[in-house]
């Protein structure tokens, strides 16, 4: 099955929660979608069915499929840590989530977009591969040639949220990937547990 396109508010109705921020539509309902959406609000879930959940939000968050969830899960159980902080850490590394969280682009999904057509490089070389993992040290920048386009000065013009992990140099337009980031200072609403719980069964 290829990439979710559809409207946003559905996919945050399914969950409960803005998962893609402020969402004017999701706060009129706020309840699933479909024909029975209320009554499914009321209809009490299983256990299997919240890890389910769970797993499908991170997913649908970070803009993943489940191969590349489930290898992400595999290599993140394999680092000896918490698995479900090592899993977060690594959605956090992929290269379209670090354009994201420098402020070059309102989504991950333009972020995904501006990678794949070349206007990001990793430590100056361009790279296109948004699941492309960012190692500590490596600097991520928007190309030459790339810097006057009206998506990223937008984008840039905005409010920015900063995050500790990545070092922001506006002169260059470029920012450095310092480490992975704690579990603390990640900000998404996710139950990692209960997605190691699932994948555990």
């Amino acid at each position: 099955m290829g990439r979710y396109i559809g409207p946003k508010t559905k996919i945050a109705r399914k969950f409960g929660k803005p998962i893609y921020g402020a969402d004017k539509s999701f706060e009129k309902k706020n309840y699933p979608p479909g024909q029975h959406g209320l009554a499914r609000k009321r209809k009490k879930v299983s256990e299997y069915g919240t890890q389910l959940l769970e797993k499908q939000k991170a997913k649908a968050i970070y803009e993943v499929q489940e191969k590349q969830f489930r290898r992400a899960y595999e290599e993140a159980a394999r680092m000896g840590g918490i698995t479900g902080e090592d899993l977060l850490r690594l959605l956090e590394s992929r290269l379209d989530n670090v354009v994201y969280r420098m402020g070059l682009a309102p989504t991950r999904a333009a972020a995904r977009q501006l990678v794949s057509h070349r206007h990001i490089t990793v430590n100056g070389a361009v790279v296109n591969i948004a699941s492309y993992r960012v190692r500590p040290g490596d600097t991520v920048g928007v190309r030459e040639k790339s810097k006057s386009l009206e998506v990223i000065q937008n984008a840039l013009g905005g409010s920015r949220t900063r995050y500790s992990w990545i070092e922001w140099d506006g002169a260059s337009m470029t920012g450095k990937f310092l480490q992975r980031p704690e579990r603390a200072e990640i900000p998404e609403n996710i139950k990692e547990q209960l997605i190691v719980e699932l994948y555990s069964k």
